[in-house]
């Protein structure tokens, strides 16, 4: 019976490590995704900001030669 607590224990604490590893990993990534959603959103902004659009808005728009 005392070998099966001590399995136990040493199972929980591998698995303790384990989540704590993991959570690290997880909170890394998730702020490597948001400095690279901000990186986007800067470089769409910037070549926004570069290249005319390709659509006017619908009050410049010329009516159709049919008219």
């Amino acid at each position: 019976m005392n070998e099966r607590l001590t399995e136990l224990e040493v199972r929980v604490a591998f698995q303790d490590q384990t989540i704590q590893d993991l959570n690290e990993v997880v909170t890394r990534q998730q702020r490597e995704i948001d400095r690279l959603v901000k990186e986007l959103e800067a470089v769409k902004s910037l070549l926004a900001g570069l290249a005319p659009s390709m659509v006017i808005p619908p009050e410049d728009e010329k009516p159709p030669p049919h008219y």
